[in-house]
C-alpha cells in the first residue's frame, strides 16, 4: 500500500486514513498484490483535487480509477467505489468463465 502526493504534501493523518481505506479493498479481492494511491493536490478551476487509485492483482490485471472532489477523502471514496465495481465485474467474469461448460469439457458436451 502506497500513498503519495503530487504538487504538495499530505499530512500524516490523511495519509494514514487513505492507507487504511485502501487496505479495505483487500476484503473485496484477496488477490490484490499492490494498491497505490496518488493524490494530485493541484486544484482545478472548481477547486477540486484529483485522486487516482491503481490496484494490481495477480496475473498482471490492473484496476484504475480517478476521481476529483474538493475534499481528498471524498475523492478517494468515489474512486474506491469505482475500483470496487471493477473488481466485482472482474470476479463475476472469472466465476462465469469457470462455470462455462465449453471451457471445462474438451468435447463440448
Amino acid at each position: 500500500m502506497t500513498v503519495s502526493a503530487r504538487h504538495g504534501h499530505l499530512d500524516d493523518q490523511t495519509q494514514a486514513a487513505l492507507r487504511e481505506k485502501a487496505e479495505g479493498l483487500l476484503k473485496y479481492f484477496e488477490r490484490l498484490v499492490s494498491v497505490a494511491v496518488v493524490v494530485d493536490l493541484h486544484q482545478d478551476h472548481a477547486h477540486n483535487v484529483k485522486v487516482e487509485i491503481t490496484a494490481t492483482a495477480g496475473h498482471k490485471h490492473e484496476f484504475v480509477a480517478t476521481e476529483a472532489n474538493g475534499d481528498v477523502v471524498a475523492a478517494f471514496g468515489l474512486a474506491q467505489d469505482k475500483i470496487k465495481q471493477q473488481i466485482k465485474h472482474y470476479k463475476e467474469k472469472l466465476h462465469d468463465h469457470r462455470r462455462d461448460p465449453s471451457h471445462n469439457d474438451a468435447g463440448g458436451k
